[in-house]
């Protein structure tokens, strides 16, 4: 057995370009250290991820969504792993487990189910004083009706245990509430929570030594209500330096009354008339192309190499943690249709400042309307010296290209401007 540190990658990639994205510089951060890597998922996802799962120094099928079984075929695998890190949301109760199975260092598996718990997380803060929306796990369409009849709107009615803002929806009455629940991914009990007023943010950071360190602040755009897919992000958000600390201040203590310790964090808040307001918790770093933002942020930054060797006992690599440059995501939103083509895609291509670019709708498709993250039609990343330039760059960007739509018979020809 070789003597280099063995990590086991649970679940490695899902098969979406910033999953891909991330595996990809985790395995080569990994590399670089001298890390060997292993990987594990479902024959069919690591058929689909094959490229990124080429780079690892061994894969095994498992499945990884499974209670129990990640950890049962750690133990007996016969390997030895002195870390266990998973990418994916679905994954960190496997990740665990196992790695209380293994003996490696990791959060204690009760406080992972918590947190991927939406209700259980809210209720562990609000007793410890947290300020909280309130929520109530409804079975069915009688229980949600109780619940508006009980607390004031408007609320928000959301899957227990999804992502990407599937089936989360705004009603500001009754009558309103079957067709939040036909948006529903499936049949569960599903979250019925007051509504929080406020612009949103996300608090990205590593936990090292035990100890949470955010990394920026980052501030959200969404689509108005009913519904709420998120189509831009800007790091590090504009704050005022007491809005700064109170963030880190709020954002620690909660991750430490939740008892996470070890890996990566997302936690979403808002800022309310009366101070922060905590939103969803995730044990995880955030999607949406954040780790390629933050990397250009803090220049020098590894961040799954940070992570690594904070597990392994390392020694940290000596660069600033702090934000010293800007960068900007901003999604199209172009009107559902169907596309005759599209303009000035080579152009925003070809621009220095953009990190990365993806555009995944030709000329012949339909664009859906955006309902959920996957409704998305592309996005555009891009780097500056500060988080409003990239912020304007990134707008200024998608604005530039135009959706051409198939005419209607009864409709002229025209372009389709981005907004």
């Amino acid at each position: 057995m070789s003597d280099a540190p063995a990590l086991l990658f649970v679940g490695g990639a899902r098969p979406l370009s910033f999953s891909l994205d991330m595996a990809a510089e985790a395995l080569a951060q990994a590399a670089a250290r001298g890390i060997r890597v292993h990987v594990t998922n479902t024959a069919e996802v690591l058929e689909a991820t094959a490229d990124v799962v080429a780079k690892a120094d061994g894969t095994s099928v498992v499945d990884v969504l499974r209670p129990g079984e990640s950890a049962a075929w750690a133990r007996g695998s016969g390997e030895r792993f002195d870390a266990v890190y998973a990418l994916q949301e679905l994954a960190q109760v496997a990740v665990a487990e196992t790695a209380e199975a293994v003996g490696a260092p990791g959060n204690p598996p009760e406080a992972v189910h918590r947190v991927r718990t939406k209700d259980a997380c809210r209720e562990a803060l609000a007793a410890a004083g947290f300020p909280q929306p309130v929520v109530r796990l409804c079975a069915d369409l009688a229980e949600a009706e109780a619940f508006l009849r009980d607390h004031t709107g408007p609320w928000i009615v959301k899957p227990r245990d999804a992502m990407g803002s599937t089936g989360v929806s705004l009603v500001t009455e009754a009558a309103e509430l079957p067709a939040a629940l036909a948006l529903l991914p499936d049949a569960k009990a599903f979250l019925v929570e007051q509504f929080v007023e406020g612009p949103e943010f996300s608090v990205e950071g590593v936990f090292l030594g035990g100890e949470p360190k955010i990394l920026a602040v980052t501030a959200k755009e969404k689509v108005p209500p009913p519904f709420f897919v998120e189509t831009g992000h800007v790091l590090p958000a504009p704050l005022p330096d007491a809005r700064w600390r109170e963030i880190d201040e709020q954002v620690s203590a909660a991750l430490k009354t939740l008892g996470l310790r070890v890996g990566g964090f997302h936690v979403e808040l808002w800022l309310t008339t009366a101070g922060v307001v905590l939103g969803e918790v995730h044990g995880r770093f955030g999607g949406d192309w954040i780790h390629r933002m933050l990397a250009h942020a803090i220049p020098g930054l590894e961040l799954y190499g940070l992570v690594f060797d904070d597990m392994l006992g390392r020694p940290l690599p000596e660069v600033s943690l702090e934000p010293s440059r800007g960068a900007a995501v901003r999604y199209f939103t172009p009107p559902p249709g169907r596309l005759a083509a599209v303009e000035g895609w080579d152009e925003v291509l070809a621009h220095p400042a953009v990190l990365y670019a993806e555009l995944g709708v030709q000329a012949g498709d339909v664009i859906r309307p955006l309902h959920r993250s996957g409704d998305r039609v592309g996005l555009v990343v891009v780097g500056a010296d500060t988080a409003e330039a990239a912020s304007a760059l990134a707008a200024d960007l998608v604005n530039s290209v135009k959706f051409v739509p198939e005419p209607e018979p009864d409709r002229l020809p025209g372009l389709w401007a981005l907004r």
